[in-house]
């Protein structure tokens, strides 16, 4: 199934779900969606926003092999963790800001699969921790070069969460419908031209290996968005690097879960904030 969150003319938020033709859908991710008969024109009829909200977003940083090679890194023994904050969330067909307040020109996409935990847990093995997987969405894990390896202290967090950094969507598609998450086609494409193309074969760390790591002494609740990691192929591994600029178009591809669409632009400093 997949499920998506719209914000209606009247200003009103709704999950919505693909049965044929888009329905709105009444429930959560604990407990499930049902779907109404309420039929939607998503072409007139509704705003696309982020399919869920989470609570807390982690992300993996060197979780592809071939990405660990071409930043002439060693393979991690242990996943590599930092976090976004939610306020990074945009929607599908939003606008990536380029930071001009806190400066950047060394901005980078990364395509990566998206994990959203569907119940609480803690303390999770490798074998049971799919049982808790709600469900599998494209993300984009926007980075600032320079904020996060020179301005930061070391730490990844700031370069990685700037507002609009995390787009998601378009939808999010349940877990029974993603037979092997481990073994899924992904890619990025910029103004057309493919980027990043690979499979989540490539992954350090499985699925299920990621969700009972970050589960370990430490609570996920349901919505929780774990990004796992990008392939090779990005920005700033390129001679000469490419680095994203005002005017440019990115998508994600991934296989089972569609197309996230972005435009990109600088980041405004006076009038409308947005």
């Amino acid at each position: 199934m997949k499920i998506c969150r719209l914000r209606l003319p009247e200003g009103i938020v709704h999950a919505a779900q693909d049965e044929d033709q888009w329905v709105l859908c009444r429930g959560s991710l604990e407990a499930g969606f049902v779907a109404t008969e309420e039929v939607l024109d998503l072409e007139t009829d509704a705003r696309w926003l982020p399919p869920v909200i989470p609570p807390t977003i982690y992300a993996i940083g060197l979780n592809y092999k071939a990405h660990a090679i071409e930043m002439a890194k060693p393979i991690p023994e242990h996943p590599v963790v930092t976090m976004k904050s939610p306020t990074a969330l945009l929607e599908p067909g939003g606008i990536i800001r380029l930071p001009r307040f806190l400066a950047s020109d060394s901005v980078d996409f990364e395509c990566e699969l998206g994990i959203i935990i569907g119940r609480r847990c803690k303390n999770v093995s490798p074998e049971d921790a799919l049982n808790y997987v709600f469900g599998y969405t494209a993300a984009n894990d926007v980075s600032a070069r320079d904020w996060q390896k020179i301005y930061s202290g070391g730490q990844w967090c700031k370069g990685k969460t700037f507002d609009t950094f995390c787009p998601i969507g378009p939808v999010m598609v349940t877990a029974d419908e993603i037979s092997d998450p481990d073994n899924l086609e992904i890619a990025t494409f910029l103004n057309g031209e493919s980027m990043q193309s690979s499979n989540t074969s490539d992954m350090i760390f499985s699925v299920a290996e990621l969700v009972a790591f970050l589960s370990g002494s430490t609570t996920l609740e349901p919505g929780t968005l774990i990004l796992s990691g990008t392939p090779t192929g990005v920005g700033v591994a390129r001679n000469p690097p490419r680095f994203l600029q005002d005017g440019d178009s990115v998508i994600i591809e991934i296989q089972g879960i569609g197309r996230l669409e972005n435009s990109v632009r600088e980041e405004q400093l006076s009038g409308d904030p947005c």
